[in-house]
């Protein structure tokens, strides 16, 4: 009776039961409101692109006015004399190279800017999903180490009545309380575990976790569309969201060399000035005057002659930024190369993975019924069963995980293509129960 009460209990451990919890979407959604990685992504790239309308300000007219009045004291016999005023004045840029490159420069920076943020939008889908499935693997991880301190207790109690009606020797019980203390601890730890896998999740919704919607039994073992890695990679080199940031990263430090440069061009600025005073004096009537209203036209060249060498120190600093970046374009490009095909091989591996798990816990079951029956009839020793038990729990946890991370590495795979939408994240929702 207890080897089929037994076996029962892993059997169940292993069957994901209906759940009416919270699903992926469910998290998903609370994670696009509430994730602040994202909303730090989203607000600098608004910062950024405000960068474009500074850069293109100062090409725009520039306009400003000043007034003043000032007062002399001059003694009790002279009194006081004042005068006031009005100027104003336009100007506008005709020829400057370096302004225009740095508007291009911040052109560039922005759509950095808005790479990175689809880069970390993509990358919600995967940390959304990495954290789900995280709690459910240590949801089972939990159950299975239930189970296995269940069937180390029992063979425990078992091996003690057997010593006591002297059935068996000792050792058995001595090894078999091992085997059940190490269980204990392992509960412990794998509760430990799911506790913060759970705070992993609410980390990214902003929202405590409750019961959520395990897998079904029933997975779509299909291979990646298309079925060729050449052609993932192909696709993650045109549309990574963290290659295509680098690249403009590149175009950025270009346009600041081509500024820096234009440090020893000279500039034109057209300019209109208008102004007009008028002044008088406490002591003299007479002494009270208004100048005319006076315009002033023209145009203002400035040549560079000589700067200290700041010009052409500042020219070096951009070449070596750009050379950075132009470095950080090919580190990024080949690691964006090195996932795709990571990421393509485990799923491929991971059909072959899930199905050998899944023959193994079906092996194992039978494997723990024959132990315990040979045990029971003198065929097989303590430790042959406690290895079987064993044997059986560490089957179920491979199991557990090949499965969730299958799910997971696919999700991945189209992140780092760059390709991964909502619509993934709703048919990995389709597949919970």
């Amino acid at each position: 009776m207890r080897l089929k009460l037994l076996t029962l209990a892993l059997a169940l451990a292993a069957i994901s039961l209906p759940s009416h919890g919270e699903d992926l979407l469910d998290a998903y959604r609370d994670a696009r409101a509430n994730d602040p990685v994202l909303s730090r992504a989203d607000a600098t790239r608004l910062a950024t692109a405000e960068g474009v309308d500074q850069a293109r300000a100062l090409l725009l007219p520039q306009i400003g006015a000043s007034m003043s009045l000032n007062q002399t004291n001059g003694g009790n016999q002279i009194g006081h004399s004042r005068s006031r005023s009005i100027n104003g004045t336009l100007s506008q840029t005709v020829l400057d190279f370096s302004k225009y490159a740095n508007l291009k420069a911040a052109h560039s920076a922005s759509d950095a800017q808005d790479e990175l943020y689809q880069a970390a939008a993509q990358e919600l889908y995967g940390r959304v999903a990495a954290a789900y499935f995280g709690v459910l693997t240590s949801e089972d991880e939990l159950t299975y180490a239930k189970a296995n301190e269940d069937a180390f207790r029992q063979q425990y109690e078992q091996s003690d009545q057997r010593f006591k009606v002297g059935l068996s020797a000792i050792t058995d019980v001595y090894q078999a309380k091992a085997y059940y203390e190490a269980a204990k601890s392992q509960t412990i730890a794998a509760q430990n575990a799911l506790n913060d896998a759970r705070e992993a999740l609410t980390q990214i919704t902003g929202k405590p976790t409750g019961d959520l919607k395990k897998l079904r039994d029933d997975l779509p073992m299909q291979p990646p569309a298309p079925a060729d890695q050449d052609s993932w990679v192909k696709q993650a080199l045109e549309t990574n969201p963290n290659l295509l940031t680098q690249k403009y990263n590149v175009e950025t430090a270009q346009h600041n060399i081509s500024a820096a440069r234009a440090g020893h061009l000279p500039t034109i600025t057209a300019g209109v000035s208008y102004g007009k005073g008028a002044g008088w004096s406490d002591s003299n009537a007479g002494a009270r005057y208004r100048d005319p209203a006076s315009t002033t036209i023209g145009l203002t060249l400035n040549v560079p002659i000589f700067s200290g060498g700041l010009t052409q120190s500042r020219v070096r600093q951009s070449i070596y930024q750009r050379d950075a970046a132009t470095d950080a374009l090919e580190a990024q490009r080949r690691q964006v190369v090195r996932d795709t095909l990571n990421y393509y091989r485990s799923v491929i591996a991971g059909i072959a993975q899930v199905e050998s798990a899944k023959a193994s816990v079906e092996s194992g079951r039978k494997a723990l019924e024959a132990t315990r029956a040979g045990f029971e009839v003198g065929t097989q020793t303590m430790t042959n069963v406690l290895l079987a038990i064993q044997t059986l729990t560490s089957s179920e946890s491979s199991y557990s995980q090949a499965r969730h991370q299958f799910i997971l590495n696919k999700l991945l795979l189209k992140q780092t293509a760059g390709t991964a939408e909502l619509k993934d994240i709703e048919t990995i929702n389709a597949l919970l129960q």
